[in-house]
């Protein structure tokens, strides 16, 4: 047994206070964390591994008990070891969204999700969140030329496709930066998101919560890298919620037109960035499972770029062969 994992046993035994427990792979996850189900005496905890170089449990906590206190169903935490980073937070259970979305029962899901969202985006700081700022969004937009576009597609940019590029992200950005700015949960989709039996879902993988833009959380999940929807039901979602944000006092009114803008171009943002961490995962990380949603998150990208024109020339980006995948 390596030794990391068996540290991890040891801070299991202390905190459950037995040695006499199941233990299994909870999820997978694009990080470089762990989860492990451990179960004793008839129930179940979640035990998270997370490498302190790699990452930050004490910034997990507080997100957590932050979003606990507004009302959000989030894990609540049991035991942690700061030092080693490990964390034993409470099983919100297995019914992840992507695997119980259909047709049907859309409408009920993402209602209860979009309410959680509206509970989030009403809520009132009471910690410190970074900023979506200008330069974090130029960053992650640089995650596509780098790592999609010249590691995994080969594509040598020319100084005009710079320029062109360039231009386009320039765009995005300013869209991002002129909306009303809420907290951001910046990862609120299907696969982190569970069915509770209640009207309120288990919400995972908050701790990287910023302050920004007021479409990022309603994009990631209408527009979600790993299901899609029909556009007339997506935009029927999106308006919805703008009127009950509208309602609560979270934004003010503005037209439908100018919303579904914002709505779209944030999309196009976020999924540059994703097809690009996708492809950065196989090529630094090792885990090309990913691969497989780059099709689906660059055809939302290529959709709204016919749509509008300063977006075109993304639409070339969009459509290479697969054959056209670099070791």
């Amino acid at each position: 047994m390596e030794q990391r994992l068996q540290r991890l046993h040891e801070f299991v035994s202390q905190a459950i206070g037995t040695q006499d427990y199941g233990f299994a792979p909870a999820s997978s996850d694009a990080s470089f964390r762990r989860y492990f189900r451990v179960s004793f005496d008839g129930r179940t905890e979640i035990v998270m591994d997370a490498p302190p170089e790699h990452e930050n449990c004490e910034r997990f906590i507080k997100v957590a008990e932050f979003l606990a206190a507004t009302g959000l169903n989030v894990p609540l935490i049991k035991a942690a070891d700061l030092e080693q980073g490990f964390l034993l937070i409470s099983d919100l259970g297995t019914a992840q969204y992507l695997d119980l979305l259909d047709s049907k029962n859309a409408d009920r899901l993402y209602g209860n999700a979009l309410q959680s969202l509206l509970l989030l985006q009403k809520a009132e700081p009471a910690i410190e969140f970074p900023e979506y700022d200008e330069a974090l969004l130029t960053r992650e937009l640089g995650i596509f030329s780098e790592w999609y576009l010249q590691r995994h597609l080969g594509r040598a940019l020319n100084r005009k496709e710079t320029a062109q590029l360039q231009q386009v992200y320039d765009c995005l950005v300013q869209n991002a930066l002129e909306q009303p700015r809420v907290i951001v949960h910046r990862d609120y989709h299907s696969r982190n998101l569970l069915d509770t039996g209640t009207t309120r879902p288990g919400i995972l993988d908050f701790q990287d919560a910023v302050i920004g833009p007021i479409t990022y959380d309603l994009v990631s999940l209408l527009k979600d890298c790993y299901i899609a929807w029909p556009e007339d039901r997506v935009e029927r979602w999106a308006c919805d919620y703008k009127s009950r944000c509208v309602a609560d006092k979270v934004m003010a009114e503005v037209s439908t037109q100018e919303f579904l803008r914002w709505f779209h171009l944030m999309g196009v943002q976020r999924h540059l960035k994703a097809a690009g961490i996708f492809a950065r995962l196989k090529h630094r990380d090792a885990k090309p499972g990913y691969l497989a949603d780059i099709p689906r998150t660059l055809s939302y990208v290529a959709r709204v770029a016919r749509q509008y024109p300063e977006l075109e020339v993304l639409i070339e980006y969009c459509e290479q062969p697969s054959s056209a995948v670099a070791p």
